[in-house]
């Protein structure tokens, strides 16, 4: 795990990231900027429960992409999950929470993953550890409105212009959080190297 220091602000952006893109970056730079962090920590998993680990280029790969394409010194790239065989989201925010007492994190994610989060094993709880920033994506503008997590913490919602108060607010908590918006995908990216491949075969 990076090494934080009580009182600070902490981001945790975790994904797959097979493989890490722009669009990514771009995420990480507006939560940056929106929710006045002192760290984000890009957590390379070692793989979705939800997708298939099929198309999973290996765990080294993705985090040295990954550390390729940031380069702003507040961003950590870390893969701690695999050390500690932790699989579910909700156990790495545990996790997380034990080990760094008063340290202020805030959960980000895509507004693409939002439809579905309910889906993710003990969703409840994990909207409930840490207060959640969902940062907007192409096509998914509208799908927070209309999301089960949006709903069942409709109350907890702030508003997007106390976001850089996110982080020491007291879980549940989150907002939706607007911005420029890349269309890269890790999925196209992936079909397209394939494609490429196909010809080239």
């Amino acid at each position: 795990m990076p090494h934080v220091e009580k009182g600070m602000q902490v981001g945790l952006f975790g994904g797959s990231f097979n493989p890490p893109h722009a669009g990514h970056a771009l995420v990480a730079e507006i939560a940056l900027r929106r929710l006045a962090l002192d760290q984000l920590w890009w957590i390379v998993t070692p793989g979705n429960p939800l997708k298939n680990g099929r198309d999973l280029a290996p765990l080294g790969e993705r985090i040295r992409l990954s550390e390729a394409l940031m380069h702003d010194p507040r961003v950590k790239v870390t893969a701690f999950e695999a050390a500690h065989n932790v699989r579910y989201t909700a156990d790495t925010l545990a996790l997380i929470k034990a080990r760094n007492p008063g340290v202020d994190f805030v959960w980000i994610m895509g507004a693409d993953n939002l439809r579905d989060f309910h889906r993710w094993q003990r969703w409840r709880q994990i909207a409930l550890t840490f207060p959640i920033a969902v940062i907007d994506r192409p096509g998914a503008t509208l799908s927070f409105l209309s999301s089960v997590l949006a709903k069942t913490f409709d109350h907890a919602r702030i508003d997007e212009a106390d976001a850089p108060r996110l982080a020491r607010s007291k879980a549940p908590a989150w907002t939706f959080i607007h911005g420029p918006r890349s269309s890269l995908s890790s999925t196209a990216i992936r079909a397209n190297r394939n494609g490429e491949a196909e010809k080239g075969g």
